[in-house]
């Protein structure tokens, strides 16, 4: 039987997904990889100074920080963080209705950036990698944005939307880049950057 090649590479190796998002399970799932998920809380905060990648950068790194002391030689932590730029600004996770309405009236009929970061952190190296996804939204209705809203309560979602959600199949027109980046995890970058970690 011909065997996964990163498993294969990674045979020595323990992988530690911090994270409770179902989308970066599912997708570390597909990769064939054997890994285990190792929560610990963290206050997302970061300089009001940094923008776009930097910010996502900063606070997939900031996840990792929990850990230090803690991980085995032969594991490997993947911490992540995902932000919706759009207009010089940052659309976080909305914390109500109202706000996840404003941040789909402000996308509406429009492009904006998808960034998704991943830092790889072991006992001795730390590396992070970051890619952009350019998304365009056609004209969404306040109707759909409240039947959206409604039906997904989508306040776990940077931007307040799931690209494989409702919204997603309805209103949006065009993607340059990495789909998955999108759902939270450029998996394609991720692949490479464990197979390289390695020897």
């Amino acid at each position: 039987m011909i065997e996964n090649p990163l498993r294969k590479k990674l045979k020595n190796h323990k992988i530690v997904l911090a994270s409770g998002s179902p989308r970066r399970k599912q997708f570390f799932e597909d990769l064939g990889l054997d890994f285990e998920i190792r929560l610990k809380p963290v206050e997302e905060i970061y300089p009001e100074t940094l923008k776009a990648n930097k910010i996502s950068e900063n606070l997939a790194v900031l996840k990792a920080s929990p850990f230090k002391g803690t991980l085995q030689t032969n594991e490997i932590l993947v911490t992540s963080d995902t932000v919706v730029w759009h207009n010089d600004e940052s659309l976080a996770k909305a914390g109500n209705n109202s706000e996840a309405t404003d941040m789909l009236k402000k996308l509406s009929d429009g492009w904006h950036d998808v960034i998704t970061s991943v830092c790889f952190t072991t006992p001795n190296i730390q590396k992070t990698i970051s890619m952009t996804t350019k998304v365009k939204f056609g004209k969404i209705t306040e109707e759909e944005i409240n039947y959206y809203i409604e039906k997904c309560k989508p306040f776990d979602k940077a931007g307040a939307y799931g690209i494989q959600e409702w919204l997603g199949a309805i209103a949006i027109e065009s993607i340059q880049g990495s789909y998955n980046n999108v759902v939270g995890m450029p998996t394609h970058l991720v692949y490479k950057t464990l197979m390289n970690m390695v020897d």
